[in-house]
Formats: C-alpha cells, structure tokens, sequence
C-alpha cells in the first residue's frame, strides 16, 4: 500500500497587513479538511499557519500531483481567500494566480510538497514513519537550501552519516527556479558531489533543493517548495514562504540532526517588501508575524503516521522549547546589526533581485538621466 503525504500552503489574505489569517479563515479551512475527511477523499488532516500562510497537511492514497487533492486544496485557499475579502484582509486572495489549476496547483501560486511513504506489504526498512513539517514566512525557497544540505550531508550536524546504513549519503535535485520555460533540475550525490552542490546552493535566489533521496534504499526522504513566485507572475506578489516535509529516524538523518543547522539563525533573503538579507527566525506554530522589521520565520512540527495513514494525536511543535530561545534571540540581535546598514550594499538584496518593480522603476528612471563626458 502507498499513502501520500501532501502539504500545501498559501497566502490568501491577513489582518492588518501581512501578519496572519483571521479565525474565520481558518475555522473554514479545518471544517473544509474535516468534511474531506468525512467523505473519503483524506485519510487525516492538519490545518496550521505561520505569519500569514495556511499550510493543509493531508494524507491520502491518491498519489502525487493528483488533481483531486490539489484541486480540493485551491478550492478550499479560494473560499478563504473570499471570507478574506469579505472581512477587507490584505492581500486577499494573493497566493492564487491562475483563474483556476489545470489539475494540479503546482505553478499556480500554493507551495507544495509532497512524499509517498510505503505501508503494508511494501514496508522493508521503516516499519514505523515519523516526519517533519517546516513552513516558513517572509522569505524564499533557498532558505533550506543550507540547513537541509547540512543535516544530510555534513557529519559535523548529522553523526548518523557515519553509520552503515547511512553512509551511502543522499542524493539531491535541485532546480534552477528562475527558469521558465519548464522544470528544470540537476541531481548532485553527497558525498562525491558535495562541493559541486555547495556552487549552486550558495545562490538562494537562483538554485534550490527541490527533493532528497536516500542512496542507501532508494527512496525519497525530503520535499521543498522551490519555486519562484514572480518567475510564475511576471511580477512581485509576495515572497515564495516555502515548506518542507522531510522524513526522520532510522535510515534517516533524526529530527535533531536536521534541526541543529537552524541554530545559525543563518541570513536569507526576505523581510519587508521582500527585498532585506535578514536571518531566519524559528518560531512556534500558529506565530502571526508581529514583531519588528518582518524577518524571516519558520515552524516545524514532527508528526507520526500510523499503517492507516492517520496522525498520531498531537504534534510535536519542534521550536517551542527553551532551548530556542536564545537562537530566537540571536537572530533578532543580528537582524538589528544588518538593518542598521538600511539600503546600503549586502543589506539589501542585490538590483536583479528587487522584488517590488517599483525599485527597478527608480533606479531606471535614474540611469536614464546620467550623461556620458568626454575626458578633458
């Protein structure tokens, strides 16, 4: 048996500007997930959000890519995105950017990640299943481009790749998403690859890990979100807010392997207007972004799934422990360092990368108007 794990998220419309989703976003969105599960169409469902992205985790015997699936959660963004404009949020309806998916909403706005998991008869060497889920706000895809590449393939955060059955490595495919005219990827092994993966992964606004797989037992172990909004909208409509499921334990690296690296509270781009280097903050699940500046953040919750493709009872909300706190900490101290720096040189992302047009706008404006002087 294959049951699939789906987790799809987006931003239809907040309170007060780009903070959170109102209760009755969310109230609707859970009941659309409750009665999906009541008819059939999802074995179990986790309705969430951080800043002010729902994520709809599901489980499911469809498959990936699956019209069903994909087109029950546009439906579902589509209506709150409407409660949205009802109640005069921002930003309302602002993730969805076709009139309506062609069977899959990949491409159309929402961040997907997706992974099948083998059960019954087909299972070998994960006799039971444990995953995380990362969402993110204020930021793009290349955020796990570090933290993910170093909890499977440096040993300095992963032990466990020291181990017989982890020591094959894992292979990564990672994807030019500032490319249009089609999905197009490179698959780089660790360990041989290692340096060859660190040329693309060190541009988070270009190259991104799009899936994981175990070289030891050929499955899938990680799925991201890598895509590029306005590469899809030809224009600036909000920061891509990635997420991620990615499966622990065993043969794989542990959630603590895979969650060290994000004690670098390491920078990216995002923040106001899309358009700072700013570090990245975890927070608990369900955090509006409230704070100063609009820095980057990210939830992760661990779930375990049962033979039946049903959650355990409750999540475990990875970042909300202590321990966290002085990472949370960290990152507001260095995010006060390099906005301090306000407009000038690495503070800001580079010309090519200035999500609203309105930068691009100015500086042209401003170019046009210098004059070219013979030397006298």
């Amino acid at each position: 048996m294959k049951l699939t794990v789906s987790l799809i998220k987006a931003d239809v419309g907040s309170i007060g500007g780009h903070t959170r989703p109102s209760e009755r976003m969310l109230d609707y969105v859970e009941q659309a997930v409750s009665d999906a599960i009541d008819n059939g169409i999802l074995r179990d469902g986790y309705v969430s959000h951080t800043g002010d992205d729902i994520a709809i985790l599901m489980t499911h015997t469809y498959g990936k890519n699956h019209e069903t699936i994909h087109q029950f959660a546009w439906d579902t963004f589509k209506q709150a995105g409407e409660i949205a404009a009802e109640q005069g949020l921002y930003g309302a309806g602002q993730d969805l950017l076709a009139d309506a998916p062609s069977g899959n909403v990949r491409g159309a706005g929402p961040g997907v990640a997706e992974i099948d998991v083998a059960y019954g008869d087909d299972v070998t060497d994960r006799p039971v299943e444990s995953f995380l889920m990362f969402a993110a706000d204020k930021c793009g895809p290349g955020l796990f481009n570090l933290p993910l590449f170093l909890g499977c393939a440096d040993p300095m955060f992963c032990s466990g790749l020291m181990l017989p059955k982890m020591r094959a490595g894992f292979s990564f495919n990672i994807i030019d998403m500032e490319n249009t005219k089609g999905r197009s990827t490179l698959m780089l092994h660790a360990p041989e690859d290692y340096y060859k993966a660190t040329v693309l992964l060190r541009d988070n606004e270009r190259f991104g890990i799009s899936e994981i797989y175990s070289r030891a037992y050929d499955c899938q172990v990680a799925s991201v979100s890598a895509q590029r909004l306005h590469a899809i909208a030809g224009k600036y409509v909000g920061k891509d807010d990635p997420v991620a499921l990615v499966r622990t334990q065993s043969t794989f690296p542990a959630p603590e392997e895979l969650l060290s690296p994000y004690m670098i509270a390491h920078y990216v781009g995002g923040d106001a207007r899309g358009s700072h280097v700013m570090p990245v903050m975890p927070v608990a699940i369900n955090t509006p972004v409230s704070g100063a500046y609009c820095m980057p953040i990210l939830s992760c919750l661990a779930f375990s799934l049962d033979h039946n493709g049903y959650f355990a009872d409750e999540p475990v909300d990875m970042f909300d422990n202590p321990v966290w706190d002085y990472v949370r900490e960290r990152a507001q101290k260095k995010a006060f360092e390099i906005r301090q720096q306000g407009w000038s040189g690495p503070a800001m992302l580079p010309h090519s990368e200035l999500e609203y047009s309105g930068f691009n706008d100015a500086i042209c404006s401003l170019v046009e108007q210098f004059k070219l002087h013979k030397d006298s």
